[in-house]
């Protein structure tokens, strides 16, 4: 790990590793710098005790959150039932829960190459929410979003938008607009 890292970078390549994610010449590197430095060590810690955390209360359903394609290949590998919608940029979609699914995923597609912070914005009746700095890979073109499964499931016909948001110092662009139109599930 590099010192000029800044601590996002640094949490990326220490759940990466942790993920058994990288190359073994990245591995290698990674373990030898946690065996001399006490603070990634102890950083390391912090963040595994934060991923369970966030694993014990996602199923819980009562927060959404930005994951990674792997998350949700564990989820499904663990059994788990999951709804799933693709969007591009400037696309809508009706949308439901089903009594037997687990979870519902949002993949929302954008251009993210070049981009160093990504934001979601998300409107509904509720209100307006961002989350900021949200994970993705570029290479990917895509966000995994997971809404609350909790409120998907008291929701009735509603109207959720959203924005990725491209953020640089001092400024912003829109990279996709996304319309979920929701209904109850009907047998």
């Amino acid at each position: 790990m590099k010192p000029d890292m800044h601590d996002a970078d640094q949490d990326a390549t220490l759940l990466s590793w942790w993920l058994d994610e990288l190359d073994a010449a990245e591995a290698d590197a990674v373990e030898e710098h946690l065996f001399s430095c006490e603070l990634c060590t102890a950083r390391l810690r912090q963040l595994i005790r934060l991923r369970g955390a966030v694993r014990g209360a996602l199923p819980d359903g009562e927060f959404g959150t930005v994951v990674t394609a792997q998350f949700i290949r564990g989820l499904t590998d663990s059994g788990k039932r999951i709804r799933e919608y693709r969007l591009p940029p400037g696309g809508s979609v009706l949308c439901t829960i089903a009594p037997q699914d687990d979870f519902v995923v949002s993949h929302l597609e954008a251009p993210l190459d070049g981009v160093r912070q990504l934001d979601l914005v998300i409107e509904d009746d509720g209100g307006t929410y961002r989350l900021a700095h949200v994970p993705f890979d570029a290479a990917t073109n895509e966000i995994t979003y997971v809404p609350p499964v909790a409120l998907l499931r008291r929701l009735g016909h509603a109207t959720q938008r959203m924005r990725l948001l491209a953020v640089t110092l001092g400024d912003e662009r829109v990279l996709g607009e996304y319309t979920f139109n929701h209904s109850p599930w009907q047998a």
